[in-house]
């Protein structure tokens, strides 16, 4: 039996012409200011950090997150300039909406209760909602320099999140290993005539 264990995190990830306009951020962060991790993974919003999984075990993890999903409505996310966690990472800020942070809790208390998955650290900060655009690669001198450059850009972005993504490491970047549609209908109003 192959016991070998796999990486995943769970993310929103932006839709394709946002996602490509990230992208493009952080590319303009490998090339002036040599930090180039966060290419290593689409562009997302974090809401379950890194754990492992056994192979065998990842049938049940997706079982677990279709269940999830499949009850929730889709979130209105949006993206609003740029923010820090100095001196190594910036991102683009995201908006905490209550619906935002409702499934966060929501993901991570029903990982626990249903798969003892634990984000020890998560668990002992606040919710950050970020997409991050350059980290653990960009110096502190970089970071400074940057700094400078981005805190006061402008950056506007609104989506819709229809579907919470699990991302796979392959041993050398993340990649989205499935999608679970956030498919629940919001309620209908009826109006009594």
């Amino acid at each position: 039996m192959n016991q070998s264990k796999q990486r995943f995190f769970i993310a929103i990830v932006p839709p394709p012409d946002i996602e490509q306009q990230i992208n493009e951020i952080q590319r303009y962060f490998a090339e002036h200011y040599n930090s180039h991790g966060a290419l290593n993974s689409p562009p997302h919003i974090t809401l379950q950090p890194p754990f492992h999984s056994l192979a065998e075990d990842v049938p049940q993890l997706e079982e677990s997150l279709y269940q999830f999903s499949v009850n929730r409505l889709a979130i209105p996310i949006t993206l609003s300039g740029f923010a820090a966690f100095a001196p190594r990472v910036i991102y683009v800020d995201v908006v905490k909406s209550p619906e935002l942070l409702e499934i966060h809790k929501d993901l991570m208390s029903y990982l626990e209760a249903n798969l003892g998955i634990v984000d020890r650290v998560s668990q002992s900060r606040p919710f950050v909602p970020h997409m991050t655009v350059a980290f653990r690669d960009l110096t502190k001198e970089n970071f400074h320099t940057a700094w400078l450059e981005f805190a006061g850009r402008s950056l506007h972005f609104e989506f819709t999140a229809s579907a919470l993504n699990l991302l796979l490491h392959d041993g050398s970047r993340w990649n989205i290993s499935k999608k679970f549609p956030l498919a629940a209908e919001p309620p209908t109003i009826i109006n009594p005539s």
